[in-house]
């Protein structure tokens, strides 16, 4: 009996394999450590003010970013403390009025003895422009101070971000200008907003998306123009509906920017642009190369 030979493993077919599961790895690597920065981002909280025992808190939080109205939407809670608080810090003692910057639509007034709730200030931007989508910037000057039964008291602020689809630089400072018997001042956020990492990396992606499936319509195309191949219904009807499929995919934009925006005059337009000459190209030369008679039915 002849012996039986063992087979060895084909090390070509191992080596794409192994490199295969490292790209895996790494995609998935990359992919935690960002999202856990951008979560990291989100529970970061910004100070400024007094650490008085007398005074009244504000802690504000950015909701929602609205690039297209140039606002973002601030939900402020104000809690009094100390002497300026009936029990419990529900409260004011006296008539309280929270100050706030001139971006902002108006002050707010809270009754004595009433319950204090929670409010949402729209607050507008400066700077960017919606249509250098998705490398659009802004700037927001957010400023609270305090009076309380008709005198200046000092304020604690802490502000944070709650819109995933925005990142935040802030600069907090304290304006002693705004001065109080007690040692307070207006509390100072200078705030820029710009897209999140996961909005970059899936703007970027949608651009290169649009652009290989640009490619990927001139090169078949080219093939049935080179080939005359005439009427190819299965392509043509591929052709089409990427082009009706690529406006749809465009609207998946996260932010919803407008038409007209860096995005679509880099990839979008240009695409569709490709995808429609090929389309109609591909239509002409095959209904001329259908309209030519073959060898067969040539007399």
């Amino acid at each position: 009996m002849s012996a039986v030979r063992r087979r060895e493993p084909n090390r070509t077919r191992l080596l794409p394999a192994t490199l295969a599961c490292l790209a895996v790895v790494a995609a998935v690597a990359l992919g935690t450590w960002l999202q856990f920065g951008e979560r990291q981002a989100l529970d970061t909280t910004y100070g400024a003010g007094s650490t008085a025992p007398d005074r009244v808190d504000v802690d504000a939080s950015i909701q929602r970013v609205d690039a297209a109205g140039r606002e973002l939407v601030l939900r402020v809670l104000v809690t009094p403390r100390g002497e300026l608080a009936e029990a419990g810090g529900l409260s004011p003692t006296e008539d309280l009025t929270l100050q706030t910057s001139t971006s902002t639509r108006g002050d707010l007034s809270f009754k004595a003895h009433s319950r204090i709730a929670t409010v949402d200030l729209p607050v507008a931007l400066t700077g960017g422009s919606i249509t250098d989508y998705p490398f659009d910037a802004y700037d927001a000057a957010i400023e609270f101070s305090a009076s309380q039964g008709g005198r200046k008291v000092p304020v604690r602020t802490t502000l944070s971000n709650g819109d995933a689809l925005f990142s935040t630089t802030v600069d907090a400072s304290v304006d002693s200008s705004v001065d109080s018997s007690e040692g307070g001042g207006a509390t100072v956020f200078d705030v820029g907003l710009g897209r999140s990492n996961g909005v970059l990396v899936f703007a970027v992606f949608m651009m290169a998306a649009m652009w290989a499936l640009a490619v990927s319509v001139l090169t078949g195309a080219w093939f049935l123009v080179t080939r005359r191949k005439g009427l190819t219904w299965p392509a043509l009807g591929w052709m089409a509906a990427t082009l009706f499929a690529l406006a749809a995919f465009r609207n998946t934009a996260p932010g919803t920017p407008p038409i007209g925006s860096l995005m679509d005059y880099v990839a979008f337009l240009w695409a569709e642009t490709v995808i429609a000459f090929c389309l109609v190209t591909v239509v002409v030369t095959g209904f001329r190369a259908e309209r030519r008679p073959s060898a067969d039915e040539t007399p």
